[in-house]
């Protein structure tokens, strides 16, 4: 398991000074997380059914923030799955947008303990510019899965098998292209849309970082932004306190401004 940041060492309050209400998280908000992007899967298709193909890349992309949003929370074991049924959601969650969610959970961790140093891939983007971290974008997820392939032997056999998901997706999506668009062009917006990540979930997030904890990334604050992109506006929050579920990050939030304002963070407003 990652390595928590020592909030106190920085003049934060424990999570259990903040409220333990912060590590909750009930039965239906996770089933709900766990059932989103499938329930957008279903949107996907009845849009194409009635033809609204203009509507497919923004279901596509909430369907990217609420895969993002639960893998994100599996993988710091925020959601409260067992270790068995982890495995399987990420499986599941990065099937379908056509990602390895256990190459994920292994370099995300080491983001978590190690940025913003070299052996950080996937903290990599924020040092190398905008138009970098825009270039970047096709390798991006290739060189986190061949990473994680080097570096952990024992979670290979789950790395290859989501290997095999985007081969096999692309292979049924090129054969049944006369019948069915739908499958290659559904591909197509995932694999282009991943293409962001360096961009949204690294650059935009780590821009011009510091060289402690409290500098490292930045608050966001606004109504609409953070509202479409559910927790990932808070990511500052989220590296300081990682073991809180997405769902109370925005809760957690409110009750760290008073104490970042003391601190003198930057916060970054936002629509």
């Amino acid at each position: 398991m990652n390595k928590h940041p020592d909030v106190t060492e920085l003049g934060l309050p424990c999570v259990e000074a903040l409220g333990r209400d912060l590590l909750q998280t009930t039965p239906t908000q996770r089933w709900l997380a766990v059932a989103r992007p499938f329930i957008g899967l279903l949107v996907y298709i009845g849009a194409v059914s009635l033809g609204w193909w203009v509507l497919t890349p923004l279901i596509v992309f909430l369907i990217f923030v609420s895969v993002v949003t639960v893998t994100h929370d599996v993988v710091h074991g925020s959601l409260g799955f067992h270790k068995r049924y982890a495995d399987v959601v990420l499986l599941l969650m990065g099937a379908v947008l056509m990602e390895s969610g256990h190459a994920y959970r292994i370099t995300h961790h080491q983001h978590h303990t190690h940025f913003p140093a070299d052996n950080d891939p996937e903290g990599y983007p924020a040092k190398i510019g905008l138009l970098g971290a825009v270039i970047y974008g096709p390798v991006f997820l290739v060189r986190l899965w061949i990473w994680a392939f080097v570096q952990r032997p024992n979670q290979r056999l789950w790395l290859v098998v989501e290997a095999f998901v985007p081969v096999s997706v692309i292979l049924i999506g090129i054969t049944q292209w006369p019948n069915h668009p739908a499958i290659l062009i559904y591909a197509g917006l995932a694999i282009v849309g991943s293409w962001v990540y360096p961009l949204l979930t690294v650059y935009l997030p780590h821009k011009d970082y510091g060289d402690n904890p409290l500098t490292q990334t930045h608050p966001l604050r606004g109504r609409l932004i953070p509202a479409l992109f559910l927790e990932l506006t808070y990511h500052l929050e989220h590296h300081l306190y990682p073991q809180v579920p997405g769902h109370n990050l925005a809760k957690l939030a409110q009750r760290l401004d008073p104490h970042f304002e003391r601190l003198g963070v930057q916060v970054w407003h936002v629509i």
